[in-house]
């Protein structure tokens, strides 16, 4: 997918209420799954041992951890837009997160995002509310949703 260019903060504006547009698909491995378990911690076999989840998950294989799926938003998101002249870009956070359906290994998974709602702040800042959706290749029910908060600095 091409990236779609913003021209500068402002246009953002003319933006509220529609898909900015979806990323590439991005695999998911078992390796990219057991390093993120190795930075957070959370090694549960049903993320980390191969074996175990084919006899055991009800799954047959192990799945991406929700907050993997989520920490993917920037990576994809910048493959969906880029916003010329913002000087700085601070996420202050997620809201409504929901994790639907399991991402198995070796799935592909993208992300679909829709500008919901911007707002200005002192110093010409913008706050954008971006509706994410994650979807997993060839399923109907997305992985995840929920809204990611970012701020524009020029």
């Amino acid at each position: 997918m091409a990236v779609r260019i913003i021209p500068d903060i402002p246009s953002l504006k003319a933006l509220v209420g529609t898909e900015i547009g979806v990323s590439d698909w991005i695999e998911i491995t078992q390796e990219r799954i057991d390093l993120f378990a190795k930075a957070t911690g959370d090694c549960q076999w049903i993320h980390t041992d191969p074996d175990r989840a084919k006899r055991e998950s009800p799954f047959g294989t192990t799945i991406a951890h929700g907050h993997l799926t989520a920490s993917l938003a920037p990576h994809l998101l910048s493959q969906i837009m880029e916003v010329r002249g913002a000087r700085l870009l601070v996420n202050p956070g997620i809201e409504k997160m929901r994790f639907r359906s399991p991402v198995p290994v070796g799935s592909r998974l993208r992300m679909r995002a829709t500008l919901k709602a911007l707002r200005e702040l002192p110093g010409g800042a913008q706050r954008a509310i971006f509706g994410m959706r994650f979807e997993v290749e060839g399923e109907k029910r997305p992985a995840a949703f929920g809204n990611a908060l970012l701020v524009y600095y020029p």
